[in-house]
């Protein structure tokens, strides 16, 4: 339906059950867990954006860095006419450099579960692109949903996923997410995928352990969102973020760590939490460009080109349905 903001915007999203069902069934698990697409309401969303200008963490400006230098060669790819289908779109940040170089683009389509920060990001863009028809779909971009309607003149469907999000999927479930996004972009589908590549741990450790704590706040949020929309009553200063890279998986591990024997209950039900017992919220997998070359291919990919920076930090890659 219409917006009072120049964009359309398509409500898709699970609501409160889904959230509710995950951690329920997540906590009542042996060994505790919440999927980290939760980590992204409006706060978390926001605590995000602000990690992202950390010093420590490389990869958004890396990312940037990559995705400026090559627009035009990435634009000339695309041709004219493209949809750009971003999955997980948060401030749209990074789509903007693309929409800047591309060619007469058909539709920006920002796809996010983060419903009031993509009002937010949409309405920014469509008021800085008027010309461009901004469709907003707020939907959870891991699971299949139907684009809606597209305007404008045949063109690409092409996607966009940024920021090594690919690499929260554990390898099998990632190939499933991009078999999902050829399904939802169509025959002609491509997509442009950025990945963490791999490096000393040193680094990784520092951009998961900020010295301002705002990666802790990040993922301690998760427990704030539990007691604001699930009636808990957690003690937040009960809990601890916890990050680490493993080696022999080849993966940032994020926790919240519970740091005292202590009980909680949500939504109407009660849990118990050992002293240094690990709630998982997050894994990050870091890929060397082969072998994320060869997972692409067996979700039915073929790269088109890879682009990274001159230190190897981070890569982007330009991927085609076979």
């Amino acid at each position: 339906m219409l917006n009072a903001e120049p964009f359309l915007f398509h409500d898709l999203a699970p609501g409160e059950e889904s959230f509710r069902d995950a951690v329920l069934n997540g906590f009542g698990q042996g060994r505790k867990s919440i999927p980290c697409k939760f980590l992204y309401d409006a706060r978390g969303s926001a605590l995000f954006e602000e990690i992202c200008r950390l010093p420590e963490y490389y990869l958004t400006r890396t990312e940037i860095a990559i995705l400026a230098e090559n627009a035009a060669d990435i634009a000339a790819v695309m041709g004219p006419h493209s949809r750009l289908i971003e999955f997980g779109s948060g401030g749209s940040h990074k789509a903007r450099i693309l929409l800047e170089a591309l060619d007469r683009p058909a539709a920006y389509v920002p796809v996010d579960i983060s419903r009031e920060h993509l009002r937010q990001a949409a309405a920014g863009v469509a008021a800085d692109f008027p010309l461009l028809p901004v469709i907003a779909v707020c939907a959870d971009y891991t699971a299949a949903f139907r684009l809606p309607p597209l305007p404008g003149p045949s063109g690409k469907r092409v996607g966009f996923f940024p920021g090594s999000t690919i690499g929260n999927f554990e390898p099998a479930a990632a190939e499933r997410f991009l078999a999902n996004c050829a399904h939802i972009l169509g025959h002609s589908g491509e997509i442009i995928i950025g990945v963490d590549l791999k490096k000393d741990a040193a680094i990784l450790d520092a951009a998961y352990n900020d010295r301002a704590g705002i990666t802790a706040a990040f993922n301690l949020n998760l427990l704030g969102r539990i007691n604001r929309e699930l009636d808990g009553d957690l003690d937040l200063d009960r809990f601890a973020h916890r990050a680490f890279y493993n080696d022999r998986e080849g993966r940032i591990e994020i926790y919240i760590e519970s740091l005292a024997d202590q009980r909680a209950r949500i939504a109407g039900r009660h849990f118990r939490f050992a002293a240094g017992e690990l709630i998982h919220t997050e894994y990050s997998y870091k890929y060397s460009a082969r072998d994320f070359r060869a997972l692409a291919a067996r979700a039915g990919f073929r790269p088109v080109a890879t682009w990274t920076d001159p230190n190897d930090l981070f890569s982007l890659h330009y991927l085609r349905l076979r």
